[in-house]
């Protein structure tokens, strides 16, 4: 399915994304090694064991967060978004861990016209992830330019 035009969007609207993803140790291990983060806590089994409440490693926020994202792509702007202008209010109030599958919620909470562009408009979303355990793990508020629909020509 490709994303949607800003005028197609509602104020309200809410998406439940069907794509799911299960969070494996490569790409906890993968993304924590190309984004340069030595965190323990992401790569070192015995130290989460040894020293944390968790006692086993917990997944990258930032994947957790990235993944969460890309998942709504396809039914919110794929194909219609100008650009990303920013994500606030990012929350991970539970930790992902290795073999967690993460479900994603999406809902338009504001829409505003361009004033420098007439064929975009500003959307801002909240997203939230939940593991398989219908727990919150991860929520963002997120704004991104949006083209209007084209105007067919006679």
């Amino acid at each position: 399915m490709s994303g949607l035009y800003f005028d197609e969007l509602k104020l309200g609207q809410t998406f439940n994304h069907a794509i799911r993803r299960t969070i494996t140790e490569a790409d906890n291990v993968f993304f924590s090694a190309l984004t340069h983060n030595p965190a323990y806590l992401h790569l070192d089994e015995q130290y989460c064991k040894d020293h944390t409440e968790f006692g086993q490693r917990i997944v990258n926020s930032a994947f957790t967060l990235g993944l969460m994202v890309g998942i709504t792509i396809g039914e919110t702007t794929l194909g219609t978004a100008v650009a990303n202008l920013g994500w606030d209010e990012v929350r991970f109030p539970k930790p992902m861990f290795h073999g967690d599958t993460l479900r994603v919620e999406t809902e338009v909470v504001e829409l505003r016209e361009s004033k420098s562009r007439p064929n975009a408009g500003v959307v801002t979303f909240i997203h939230r992830g939940f593991n398989q355990r219908n727990e919150l793990v991860a929520s963002c508020r997120r704004s991104g330019l949006q083209l209007k629909k084209p105007t067919e020509k006679a």
